[in-house]
This record gives C-alpha cells, sequence and structure tokens, in this order.
C-alpha cells in the first residue's frame, strides 16, 4: 500500500510514523486512519523493530480530531460503521507486540487524543494539549475516547473533561496519568524508552503487553492469563538465557 497520509522512516530498529497532513493540523481522515490499518494489520510486523513512534508533522498538533467534514454524510449505520473500525484500528495498536509511543506536541483533541491513548505510553512536550471536545458538535468519542480515558485518569476526572470538552495542558496530563513523561525533546525520551525496552527479552515484552491488556478486556480473565503465560515463560529458551545471564552475573543475549 502506498502511503499518502503518513510517513514511515525506520532508524536503528525504531519506526516512526509520522501523520502528515501539517495544513489539516493532522486531523485523523479516512486515508490516515486505512494506513493506520494497513501499517498496525500487516506492514509493521514484517519488519525488525523494536519500537514504534507516533508523531504528528509540524509544531501545532499531534492530531487535531477527526476530519469532521466527513461527518455529513453520515447516517447511523454508516456513523456505526466508522466507529466501529476506528476502535478496531486503535486496538491494534493497543495490542501490538512490540512498544508503541506517541510524541505529542501540540493538540491532541478528539480522534487524536484516542490515538494517542491507544498507545502503549505518551510522552508529551511543554505545549501538549488534550481533550474530548466531542460535545461541543454534539457528539460522543467514537473512537474508544470514553472507554480509555477514565483508565488513565480516573471515572469523575473522565466524566469531567468529556462532559465540559475542557482542555488539558501538559502538566495536568502528567499529574492525572495520561502522559508518562513532559520532556522539551519528546522524540529523544521515546526512542530512549524503546532502546531501554530493546535490551530486554522480546517475548516477554510481547507477553507483558498482552496481559496488562487482559487485565482491561472484559472477555478475558486476566490472572488466569498471566498464570498460563507464566508457566510457558519459564519452560522458554528466553527465560533460561535470562536467568542464566543472572546467575553468571552477566548481561543476557536475548536476540542472538
Amino acid at each position: 500500500m502506498e502511503l499518502t497520509s503518513l510517513l514511515l522512516e525506520v532508524e536503528n530498529h525504531i519506526g516512526v510514523i509520522t501523520i502528515n497532513r501539517e495544513k489539516s493540523l493532522n486531523a485523523l481522515n479516512k486515508s490516515v486512519m486505512d494506513e493506520l490499518d494497513f501499517l498496525f494489520g500487516e506492514h509493521l510486523a514484517t519488519l525488525d523493530l523494536y519500537g514504534v513512534i507516533i508523531k504528528g508533522a509540524g509544531e501545532k498538533a499531534f492530531a487535531a480530531g477527526a476530519d469532521i467534514t466527513e461527518f455529513m454524510a453520515l447516517d447511523t449505520a454508516s456513523g456505526s460503521a466508522l466507529s466501529a473500525k476506528g476502535h478496531r484500528i486503535f486496538m491494534q495498536i493497543e495490542n501490538f507486540h512490540i512498544p508503541v509511543i506517541a510524541v505529542i506536541h501540540g493538540y491532541a483533541l478528539g480522534a487524536g487524543c484516542e490515538l494517542a491513548m491507544a498507545c502503549h505510553m505518551r510522552i508529551a512536550t511543554p505545549k501538549a494539549r488534550f481533550g474530548q471536545p466531542e460535545v461541543n458538535l454534539g457528539l460522543i468519542p467514537g473512537y474508544a475516547g470514553t472507554q480509555r480515558l477514565p483508565l488513565l485518569i480516573g471515572k469523575s476526572k473522565a466524566i469531567e473533561y468529556t462532559l465540559t470538552g475542557d482542555m488539558i495542558d501538559a502538566n495536568e496530563a502528567h499529574r492525572l496519568g495520561l502522559v508518562n513523561y513532559v520532556e522539551e525533546d519528546a522524540s529523544a525520551k521515546a526512542t530512549e524508552l524503546i532502546n531501554k525496552i530493546a535490551q530486554k527479552g522480546p517475548i516477554a515484552v510481547k507477553n507483558s503487553i498482552q496481559a496488562i491488556n487482559a487485565f482491561y478486556d472484559g472477555s478475558k480473565d486476566g490472572a488466569a492469563f498471566e498464570i498460563d503465560i507464566f508457566g510457558k515463560s519459564l519452560a522458554s529458551e528466553e527465560c533460561k538465557e535470562g536467568v542464566s545471564a543472572f546467575l553468571e552475573k552477566r548481561k543476557a543475549n536475548f536476540r542472538g
């Protein structure tokens, strides 16, 4: 698939996805969503990556929402289908087998905030602003914002910000737990985290992501999932290498 709305660069085993719609404040239109679907559903898994960074082009926005111009022709059925598509694509990101980090500068609003929340971690610059302002359009968040925001900042605050549509500045987002770090050079911090995680067992990283996500998945017994994966991990070659390295007081060689 030829990318027209996203840019993908790979350097030192890190994939950097840039939403390349700066004039539209990187709004998530159909093209962006289809290309995210292609990358996380097919293409990225074929690359030798340690992690993925998602950011927006320019300095004004990570993504300032969905492309509202595409909403006018929607009815109940097509609107629900659009929401379901967004849920599915963002779930692919949330369940991706290596760390996905959103680097946020400027606005991350509406669907942009929902995209950031689907990532495993979020690093903001001091000028970042977050929010779910859909109520101002007579809407509710449609890409799982009502589901992920309470998990990250708690029910009461999630209701407050969803009902008021108020924006959350970077420092408050950090205090609430919406972002992991506030850094002037957010991309450098994301790279640092990915390189640190790359030193760990890749299967353990994948399994840890799956086990944590299982806790929040109503269709799964997260504790049972952890018990099963822990047992399988103990029998793995990766675990044998890790334990041997610890006992021998050397650095583990997980990647051969």
